[in-house]
């Protein structure tokens, strides 16, 4: 027994060393944060300055009209008169379905007619009552209407002059709701431009625009604004105007990217060096920082107007930007939002 406690009492021992002092000394001290490194760069305050704005956008031209042959009724397709590229005027016949259920309701019509004439004769000598007759007459209406409606469905004609631009079905075939054709008209055409929120009060309809294309680089094709969407779309900033563009020799056709200049006058700008707008990688966004105290604060901003080395900012939100501003117009590059400047005087 002695023995026992002896040998324990030497285990022991070891633990209480080997927990005191054995083990690897820790350090209780814990690392400091490594802080964030203060970026130098130079400022320059932000100036309203009154320039003659001509604001350029880009767009794609549409027919001024476009539609879809596309009848009320289903069937089989007699004929199709015309092919894609054929150009037609207004009236022209495009299409001839199935004439059958035309021909039934014609022939119950006819006998309609005929039965209607009869009971007003009736009528006029008090040979029938007043509902008989209402009763005729609403028939005769109904069949009038329903001849009326399948003859345009079963000859289709143009409503506009145009160009026809597509074809889907061909002679015989069933048509089954698909277009059968689709006519555009092209010697007038239209576009829809997407203008910066902050231009809204200066856009009006009948203001005059130049639209250019890179087919003809030397010619401008006028252009009226014809329509001012009354709402702003939140996501983008931007309103839409739409643009009434003459086409007599029909050089321009829908589908050509090409771009527009509209002049506003003269407006108060904010104009910055090109070199201080920075664009995101990988997408088309655009912006720049300020100095808030000793703080970089990121602005999202849309480009407009550039004139040689500067150029017209407008920011994403209303109010990012004001005179007296100070904009980082060297060392943005290695900024991110929050940074700590250190700012140095030219």
């Amino acid at each position: 027994m002695n023995k026992f406690v002896k040998y324990a009492m030497i285990v022991l021992a070891a633990a209480t060393v080997a927990a005191c002092g054995g083990g690897k000394k820790s350090d209780s001290k814990t690392p400091s944060t490594t802080k964030r490194e203060t970026e130098k760069v130079k400022v320059q305050e932000l100036k309203s300055q009154r320039i003659a704005k001509q604001l350029e956008l880009s767009t794609t031209l549409e027919g001024y009209e476009t539609m879809n042959i596309s009848p009320s009724i289903t069937g089989h397709i007699e004929h199709i008169y015309v092919q894609v590229g054929s150009r037609v005027a207004k009236g022209a016949m495009l299409v001839r379905m199935d004439q059958t259920q035309l021909n039934t309701t014609r022939i119950n019509l006819a006998s309609t007619k005929t039965e209607l004439e009869r009971v007003t004769a009736l009528k006029a000598s008090g040979s029938i009552s007043e509902q008989v007759y209402d009763q005729t007459k609403a028939a005769y209406d109904q069949l009038v209407e329903s001849e009326r409606f399948q003859t345009e469905n079963t000859f289709v004609k143009a409503q506009f002059g145009g160009v026809i631009s597509a074809k889907n079905y061909e002679d015989g075939e069933m048509y089954t709701g698909a277009p059968i054709l689709q006519l555009t008209q092209i010697g007038r055409l239209k576009a829809l431009i997407n203008i910066p929120e902050s231009y809204f009060p200066l856009v009006k309809a009948g203001m005059k625009v130049n639209v250019f294309s890179d087919i003809y680089p030397d010619k401008v094709f006028p252009a009226t604004i014809e329509i001012v969407y009354p709402t702003i779309d939140p996501t983008s900033h931007t309103f839409q105007a739409k643009l009434n563009i003459p086409n007599p020799g029909e050089k321009i056709r829908p589908g050509m990217y090409v771009r527009t200049t509209l002049a506003l006058g003269e407006i108060d700008a904010i104009v910055v060096p090109y070199q201080s707008v920075l664009k995101l990688t990988g997408s088309n966004d655009r912006y720049v920082f300020v100095a808030d105290g000793n703080t970089a604060r990121r602005v999202s901003v849309t480009l407009g107007q550039r004139f040689d080395d500067q150029i017209e900012i407008i920011p994403v939100q209303p109010g990012d930007l004001k005179e007296g501003d100070k904009l980082i117009v060297t060392g943005q590059a290695r900024l991110v939002d929050g940074n700590q400047l250190e700012i140095v005087e030219n």
